[in-house]
């Protein structure tokens, strides 16, 4: 019996996780798997990055329009209010046997809330992880709370989300899609890579990418001044930037990025560079700065050094690669030279990843076969744990 399984993309970095779970459930000949798009997907501002999912040769089952043109909390949640309100009509008419969510954005949550409410069954991919400085990590534990299956990257945040409550049973470590993509991935040649950003990567380059800190209220224009004035500082270094997502404060970064790149040659901005030219562009940099998960989790497998600001991504884990500093100026300054030097270049080409042997998708692939083979029961029972003291 052919079973509907609808999967969620909200963002460009969302998906480009997503991409090689949807391209192996695809060949499932039992079920029927149904993209679903929301978010800044759909917004111009955001790059219509839609369409790379299109040009991937993926199917779009429904484009589903829910962000508001701001980036204030309020703004924030009225978006939420919209996606509930058009999600609910989408899953009352097709009815899936399940759904497959991604992370810890408020999208994801808005959804979710909506399968919970109509009893989709939900599959959530990386329940446990800890990220203290952003709202991300309430919103994280509550999509863990809802879902039926729970997909982890690590050991580690499988226990975690046990402690939750959650049955083992229904708890996988399955590793980062991350790794998968940075194994898999036809990647660019360097001129490659300078011909479709039409910008030269002959100097050294670092990869920055800059996110609001969300449990950080208007700090985000402060930050990445603070920022971009230790980039000013290497005038002999190429910064190629990504800019921020469809955060709280995340419009005011993406301003004073592109005032920076006006004024200075040796920086250049996209707004979505895609996943197979962000991980040609890591592979290539000399170093990786900002405060993305990517930083922490792809960058390790390439060698890459990275420098992670503020505490945007503090609680997870992270590989000997990796640089923490301060978002201040001189803080930023010293992790750049310490990236530079010969000795933690060679650290970090040692540094073991902790999140996975690339075989993720595969490993999901065969959990969800066998959950749909089986029974689902949506009365959770708590799994509780003996607390001592």
């Amino acid at each position: 019996m052919v079973k509907t399984m609808s999967i969620l993309t909200a963002t460009r970095a969302e998906y480009g996780l997503l991409k090689p779970v949807i391209q192996a459930l695809r060949e499932v000949e039992t079920l029927d798997v149904k993209v679903v798009v929301t978010g800044a997907h759909l917004s111009p501002e955001f790059g219509l990055t839609y369409r790379d999912i299109e040009h991937d040769g993926i199917e779009i089952d429904e484009k589903i329009e829910m962000l508001i043109s701001a980036d204030t909390p309020a703004a924030i949640s009225k978006s939420m209010g919209l996606a509930m309100i058009s999600f609910a009509d989408y899953f009352a008419r097709i009815q899936p046997d399940l759904l497959l969510v991604l992370g810890d954005r408020y999208e994801t949550l808005a959804v979710s809330l909506v399968a919970m409410n109509q009893r989709i069954p939900i599959a959530h991919l990386y329940g446990g992880e800890t990220t203290e400085g952003a709202v991300d990590e309430s919103v994280r534990h509550a999509i863990t709370k809802i879902s039926y299956l729970h997909l982890t990257s690590t050991e580690a945040y499988r226990k975690r989300v046990i402690q939750l409550g959650e049955h083992p049973d229904r708890v996988h470590t399955v590793g980062a899609l991350g790794i998968e993509n940075v194994l898999q991935e036809p990647l660019l040649t360097k001129e490659e890579l300078e011909k479709s950003l039409d910008f030269s990567l002959e100097k050294p380059y670092a990869l920055v990418t800059f996110h609001p800190v969300t449990l950080e209220q208007y700090q985000a224009e402060a930050q990445i001044e603070e920022l971009l004035a230790a980039c000013a500082s290497f005038p002999d270094m190429t910064f190629l930037f990504t800019k921020a997502n469809a955060d709280a404060e995340g419009r005011v970064i993406n301003r004073k990025i592109d005032a920076y790149c006006v004024q200075h040659e040796h920086a250049v901005a996209f707004t979505s560079l895609g996943l197979t030219r962000y991980l040609s562009a890591m592979k290539g940099c000399q170093m990786v700065i900002g405060n993305s998960s990517s930083g922490l989790i792809e960058a390790p497998s390439f060698g890459v050094p990275t420098i992670n600001i503020g505490d945007r991504q503090k609680g997870r884990m992270q590989a000997e690669s990796v640089i923490n500093c301060e978002p201040k100026e001189h803080a930023i300054r010293d992790a750049i030279r310490q990236a530079q030097s010969p000795a933690f270049q060679e650290q970090a080409k040692k540094a073991v990843n902790p999140y996975g042997d690339g075989k993720t998708s595969d490993k999901i692939r065969t959990i969800l076969q066998q959950v749909f083979d089986g029974e689902m029961d949506l009365k959770k029972t708590f799994y509780d744990l003996e607390v001592k003291g």
